[in-house]
């Protein structure tokens, strides 16, 4: 195999890895409810759904090692205490949720089984293929994501070429913030963090005659590959959303408006596709997800040779118990956690890929910081709201946006490089 098909190989799984639940049911949503705004809430959501991701990505072909890399300079227990709550994290949301959605959408409407049923044989296919690890890349990036895509462009083209009719007026107040932070639920920056870190490990393992730059330019391009990908077909999504917002109720929940976008654009095959392009997206992104979390532990813990399989275990257990839920409930309680953690990992992002004068260890560890205390507002107004906490936050510019880290972390990169310039 030539570099070239190597890299596009690399880069469809890459997109598979990340593309899953949250990347299917999030953007019709937002479409349907913008209506003429959709484009401005469509800049929002790429911005922390496809930019931030592609950052990361190219954070990891400069440092090519795991995701524990990206928070060192702040300090080695630091950058532990992160990995473990990213980890915790993703274990106990998106990659259940990934079950969730293949059951509202492609099992009980067809079958009619219940939802542990579901979690269960989903997770036991999910540990049969994590368990396959030299194959997976290979699969998923030959096979299964091809598949995904030609479906998924198939829907988005009737659904825009279909004749155009008159659209609602949008129901966000501030459609660009309204985007961007939508764009947190489907987690693409936290796996930027996460399924690259897979890349990584796969490249080493498979390419070991490649020296450095050449694993660089091999990562960068694939993450460019991946969210081109994601660029399109998110677009694609909040477009059609947009353009059949006047033909479903306004309460309609997220699975429901796919499936009834799916049945407009091809009838009763579109649903059956829809079914297939789901359970594969999901499918994808959870093997990638616990994959991705196996091979950290095992490097973690090198001397204990079952990490990987224990790691699997526990993540697939996780997911049945979790997985059986419903989708709404799980997008909601995770809203905290992401107003919480989201910040940071965008800092790290950012600093990660900065030249190195520009992001010293005083750099990273004032950043995060700030990043980290203005972040609390926003994680206490979803957990505990009160009058007090509202008043403190209207003091923070654009905290009553949920974005109240942002101007403070930036204003602290400034300043602290500044003041290392002077006493230099």
């Amino acid at each position: 195999m030539n570099k070239t098909r190597e890299t596009f190989v690399f880069g469809f799984a890459l997109f598979s890895g990340f593309f899953g639940a949250g990347n299917l049911i999030l953007p019709p949503l937002l479409g349907f409810k913008s209506g003429p705004d959709w484009w401005i809430v469509a800049i929002g959501f790429i911005i922390t759904t496809t930019i931030i991701p592609l950052l990361s990505i190219f954070a990891h072909a400069k440092l090519q090692g795991t995701m524990y890399d990206f928070g060192k300079k702040v300090s080695p227990l630091f950058s532990t205490i992160f990995c473990f709550v990213i980890y915790a994290i993703v274990i106990a949301l998106p990659c259940p949720r990934t079950a969730a959605v293949t059951h509202e959408i492609a099992i009980a409407p067809n079958f009619g089984t219940s939802a542990l049923l579901t979690s269960l044989l989903y997770f036991i296919l999910v540990f049969i293929f994590v368990f396959n690890r030299s194959q997976v890349l290979n699969i998923l990036g030959k096979y299964l994501t091809p598949i995904i895509v030609l479906i998924l462009i198939t829907i988005i083209c009737v659904g825009i070429f279909s004749p155009l009719t008159e659209m609602n007026i949008s129901t966000f107040q501030t459609p660009l913030i309204s985007g961007l932070l939508e764009g947190y639920q489907t987690y693409d920056a936290i796996a930027g963090l996460v399924t690259g870190g897979m890349v990584i490990v796969s490249i080493n393992s498979f390419k070991t005659s490649l020296n450095f730059e050449e694993k660089k330019k091999m990562i960068s391009k694939s993450g460019i590959i991946a969210m081109g990908g994601l660029f399109i077909i998110y677009l694609g999504l909040i477009v059609i959303g947009a353009i059949y917002n006047k033909q479903f109720d306004t309460n309609i929940s997220r699975t429901e408006l796919l499936s009834g976008i799916a049945l407009k654009t091809l009838g009763l095959i579109g649903s059956t596709f829809l079914s297939v392009l789901v359970s594969l997206s999901c499918f994808t992104t959870a093997v990638a997800i616990i994959v991705s979390i196996a091979d950290f532990f095992k490097v973690y813990f090198k001397t204990f040779k079952n990490a990987y399989f224990y790691t699997t275990s526990f993540c697939c257990l996780v997911g049945i118990l979790i997985g059986q839920m419903d989708v709404k409930y799980i997008i909601n309680i995770a809203l905290p956690a992401l107003m919480f953690i989201y910040p940071i990992c965008i800092v790290l992002i950012l600093l990660n890929i900065m030249p190195e004068k520009m992001a010293s260890k005083l750099v990273f560890r004032c950043v995060v910081l700030i990043a980290f205390i203005f972040s609390i507002p926003d994680f206490l107004g979803f957990v505990f709201p009160t009058n007090n906490l509202e008043n403190l936050k209207s003091l923070i510019p654009l905290a009553n946006q949920n974005l109240g880290w942002v101007l403070p972390a930036f204003l602290t990169f400034i300043l602290v490089n500044i003041f290392e310039k002077f006493k230099s």
